[in-house]
């Protein structure tokens, strides 16, 4: 077996907003290519969920706030997003897309949350689209 090293510069540098922002733009055309044809569940949960933490990351970042690696921490700056700068509320779409993930990778709930696909991509793509607006604007 070959362990590959990471890319030198790579990941030195903590994250900015723009590089999240990056990052939630290549999520998001998963979660397109997840809800063309065939729906893909999986894909578009992890990638939604993915694209969704990326972005509140990325505004977070922006307006100077703790950004802890946890989807729960995520949630709660998802919340404070939404009350204090008007982002859309997507707290509970974070939590029903990670509930979402798990029921995929693991199997292990009864009843995984009911999604809409399309409901889910475009509340993805608005969500990471006014987090954009907003980074450029202030």
């Amino acid at each position: 077996m070959t362990v590959v090293s990471p890319q030198p510069g790579k990941c030195d540098m903590p994250p900015t907003a723009r590089t999240k922002i990056r990052l939630a733009e290549q999520h998001l055309r998963r979660v397109r290519l997840a809800v063309t044809d065939e729906v893909d569940r999986a894909e578009l949960a992890i990638f939604g969920l993915h694209a969704l933490e990326a972005a509140v990351d990325a505004v977070s970042l922006h307006l100077g706030w703790d950004t802890p690696p946890w989807h729960t921490a995520r949630q709660k700056n998802a919340t404070r997003l939404a009350s204090e700068h008007g982002f859309a509320p997507v707290a509970g779409l974070l939590a029903d897309l990670n509930e979402a993930r798990k029921s995929e990778a693991y199997g292990d709930l009864a009843r995984p949350p009911s999604l809409d696909p399309y409901e889910v991509a475009t509340a993805v793509e608005d969500y990471v689209a006014s987090v954009l607006e907003f980074v450029d604007r202030t």
